[in-house]
């Protein structure tokens, strides 16, 4: 996502050092630092003045707990929030995707989306590794329903019947179909354009004369 700035013929020097640029948040490898990072991003994009705080995807996914961090940020933002797809979003990521606000989620046409049920890796006694699998369908529960309801999808289960009905194979999409199932909505990358404008205006206040009375000599 490109950042352009247009600026007066009267503006001299550089227009970075005279405004705060806009925020614009990048989001790789979904992870525990990079949900703390997303939250400063977040919390700094209020103070900037713009309008909209972009969130620009390319990540294979991570982890679902921090996952869930973003989203309490995504949902708690007082800004709008657009996702823009760049290159891929795969699995964690494809639904930060979704939860873009509506009519500001956007896809590159060369993008890859794929979505798959949560993954989970442990070994340990058994009791622990049931214990894992019962937390680990929790998370399916809660991520997939929250991205069916991102969607629009009145269905709450759709993703999970649509990934059971797969065989639980992962789900690549090309950027049509992921408009088609409403993961995203435009399909092409926006810009941010920054004008910083002088207003230099000639005025003229007339001088109101006050009429004086002049005694006649006798």
């Amino acid at each position: 996502m490109r950042t352009i700035y247009v600026k007066d013929a009267y503006i001299k020097g550089d227009i970075k050092e005279l405004i705060d640029p806009p925020v614009v948040i990048r989001v790789g490898e979904i992870t525990e630092a990079a949900a703390v990072k997303f939250s400063e991003e977040m919390t700094r994009a209020y103070n900037t003045g713009q309008g909209v705080v972009p969130v620009v995807i390319d990540s294979y996914g991570g982890d679902a707990y921090a996952l869930l961090s973003m989203l309490s940020d995504v949902e708690s933002c007082r800004l709008p929030v657009a996702t823009i797809c760049v290159g891929k979003a795969m699995s964690a990521a494809a639904i930060l995707l979704a939860h873009g606000t509506p009519k500001l989620r956007f896809i590159d046409h060369n993008a890859t989306v794929m979505i798959h049920q949560v993954s989970s890796f442990n070994w340990g006694k058994l009791a622990d590794l049931k214990n894992d699998v019962a937390e680990t369908e929790r998370l399916n529960g809660i991520l997939f329903c929250k991205m069916a309801e991102a969607c629009g999808y009145k269905n709450l289960n759709f993703f999970l019947d649509m990934i059971q009905k797969k065989g639980n194979m992962d789900i690549y999409l090309n950027s049509l179909e992921a408009k088609k199932l409403k993961v995203a909505d435009h399909i092409g990358i926006p810009e941010f354009q920054v004008e910083v404008a002088s207003n230099i205006d000639f005025a003229f206040r007339p001088v109101e004369l006050k009429k004086r009375k002049i005694k006649k000599k006798k």
